[in-house]
């Protein structure tokens, strides 16, 4: 990765574990019936696509749930456990490698989030870790709500590129999700396909040409 002096990283499974089935466990004990197709890595309902470009309001977003389980009574606290049971957290060495990286490349994050895991992530990080949020660790943090956009759309790539003036040939993207990495290639950047736990970053790094 010699020419490489950019890189993008995603957050979720990449430096922030995650665990989809844990979710869904939690959304199907909420009444929702087929939850494989409801909410799943590789495909889920468009109200999630929704809330993560901030399409809907995390309000709407909650009764879309009491909809899909048929059941109005079910309260916020309860949609949100369920919603936010899938955050496991940031490995103690995570943050230290982020940094180390950044001393060699500019990086950025771009996650496709939403206000819910947002709010927690960012209460997480602040108990955690005493920070207040990612911005420390990156050049700049770009969160799929706030943009009103997500990956893999090949536009949410190209406004990271514009912002920042960066080369996409001197720009990696990594991501734990294959579909995503689709409309980076398209946005002419390199990728790379997260396959460790996010405690083993350094250790991906490395072994795909990264100085840490």
């Amino acid at each position: 990765m010699e020419k490489i002096k950019n890189i993008i990283f995603d957050y979720g499974n990449v430096i922030f574990e995650i665990d989809f089935k844990i979710a869904q466990k939690a959304l199907a004990q909420l009444g929702i019936p087929n939850i494989d197709d409801f909410f799943g890595h590789k495909g889920h309902d468009n109200l999630f696509d929704n809330l993560e470009t901030g399409a809907i309001s995390p309000a709407e977003f909650r009764d879309g749930i009491r909809k899909a389980a048929q059941n109005s009574a079910l309260t916020d606290k309860e949609i949100d456990a369920a919603w936010t049971s899938l955050l496991i957290g940031v490995p103690k060495n995570v943050h230290e490698v982020l940094s180390k990286v950044k001393n060699n490349y500019r990086t950025f994050l771009l996650s496709n989030t939403n206000q819910i895991h947002y709010d927690y992530i960012m209460d997480y990080l602040k108990k955690e870790y005493e920070v207040e949020n990612n911005d420390h660790l990156f050049e700049k943090a770009y969160y799929s709500q706030l943009m009103f956009l997500r990956k893999p759309n090949v536009e949410i790539f190209e406004q990271v590129i514009k912002e920042n003036n960066l080369n996409p040939e001197e720009t990696l993207f990594i991501d734990d999700s294959p579909q995503h990495l689709v409309g980076a290639k398209k946005a002419g950047l390199h990728t790379l396909l997260m396959t460790e736990n996010p405690k083993n970053l350094d250790v991906f790094l490395k072994n795909n040409g990264i100085t840490v």
